[in-house]
């Protein structure tokens, strides 16, 4: 009778508190170190894609724009400018991260992972606060930001938050790698936004041009929340299972570089 390997849960346990405890301490000195030395200052992180998205919204009403779907031009160019933002600022910060906290990285107990994903989650958690602010600010402004199908636009955002993740490890590997590479992102970012769709309807454009963009996962991620906001908007070009798998293999691809180059990281 073969006997069956016992599991040390205690082991277990412990490690994961370990690594429970060495992310809070990289979050508070992210916390910490990004606004006016003080834990506060991540409230301040909220408002900054918050800003931006109420500048931008500024400028689409004052060009005289009407909204190409919909009955408010600000609810219509939110679809665009809430996934879209997300992905920049969290995929953005989480490559920075690396380097910002690079002393940390001379503590045994600290890798280079701890840091990608504290900043996730310190990121993810301001997207959550400006997605709110975001949502309180159109009420006041009249425009109604329900979706016609609240649970797609949960999970468009969501695997918005995957890919953002994904790119972001990658990224900050990469960066670890290739500190020029930090530059190479950061120029990276504005064509991403440029081609997001979220200052066009990408189904409209001609095929020749439509198909190519609808490679693009931030495309589709766009697409995807509009086709949760307004009833008659066409679906040709999401692919949803596309957007997952992007984030899934761009993740899977960072995590396995970093193990794979974990030593050359290190001493660089």
């Amino acid at each position: 009778m073969a006997i069956k390997p016992k599991i040390d849960f205690t082991r277990f346990s412990y490690a994961i508190q370990q690594k429970m405890n060495v992310m809070n301490a990289v979050m508070l000195r992210d916390m910490r170190t990004r606004f006016f030395n003080h834990g506060l200052g991540f409230l301040v992180q909220s408002l900054w894609p918050l800003s931006h998205m109420i500048v931008l919204l500024t400028l689409y009403n004052f060009a005289g724009r009407s909204a190409p779907f919909g009955d408010s031009l600000n609810v219509f160019f939110a679809t665009g400018l809430v996934p879209t933002l997300s992905f920049m600022y969290i995929s953005r910060f989480m490559s920075l991260s690396v380097v910002l906290n690079k002393p940390m990285l001379s503590f045994p107990a600290v890798t280079v992972t701890d840091i990608l994903f504290a900043r996730a989650l310190l990121e993810i958690i301001a997207g959550a606060l400006t997605l709110l602010l975001i949502i309180i600010v159109l009420w006041c402004t009249g425009a109604n930001p329900t979706p016609v199908d609240p649970a797609q636009a949960v999970l468009c955002y969501l695997s918005t938050v995957l890919l953002a993740v994904g790119v972001g490890t990658l990224a900050g590997v990469l960066v670890m790698m290739f500190e020029l590479f930090v530059t190479v992102y950061a120029l990276l970012c504005i064509l991403f936004y440029i081609s997001s769709g979220t200052l066009f309807v990408a189904n409209q454009l001609p095929s020749s041009l439509a198909v190519p963009l609808s490679y693009s996962p931030l495309i589709q991620s766009v697409e995807w929340m509009r086709t949760a906001y307004f009833e008659n908007y066409s679906d040709s070009l999401v692919n949803r299972g596309y957007l997952v798998i992007f984030g899934l293999t761009c993740l899977l691809l960072g995590l396995g570089l970093e193990r794979l180059f974990r030593r050359r990281i290190m001493e660089g």
